[in-house]
């Protein structure tokens, strides 16, 4: 069964995705869900800046660079490159998401972001999905 991280509390949820990536791609490859263009192409442009000393390898999902690189961004799971971790930056139950072995939420303080995310937990917690919940202060 899949396994859901929620981290929550974060002051922005795009930096606290970005600082979860940096400290987690090379453990096991990651699919970003950002069906929204602004939002992919805002943590696109942070992860060639972050960490500050590095790069972290990404590209989206439909380069052909994909099968070879660790972080994808994805606005559609239509076809999937890996099925391990899904990093769901949407404000909406990722479609498929079953499919996954981990889905980690990464929630802001705004209410914009903490609202859905309260649905989010509501709707794995009441399918059975054990849920984990982590202070995104806490590190990662």
């Amino acid at each position: 069964m899949t396994r859901i991280r929620f981290y929550s509390n974060a002051e922005d949820r795009l930096q606290a995705a970005a600082a979860w990536l940096a400290a987690s791609w090379r453990k096991q490859p990651v699919l970003v869900f950002a069906p929204d263009a602004a939002v992919a192409e805002r943590l696109d442009r942070m992860l060639w800046t972050q960490p500050a000393t590095g790069f972290l390898p990404h590209c989206r999902a439909d380069s052909p660079l994909a099968s070879r690189t660790p972080v994808l961004i994805a606005d559609n799971l239509d076809t999937l490159a890996q099925d391990r971790c899904l990093l769901n930056l949407s404000n909406e139950v990722p479609p498929g998401f079953s499919r996954f072995e981990e889905v980690i939420e990464v929630v802001s303080m705004a209410d914009g972001d903490r609202l859905p995310a309260r649905e989010r937990y509501r709707f794995y917690r009441d399918r059975g999905y054990a849920v984990d919940n982590r202070n995104a202060a806490d590190g990662y």
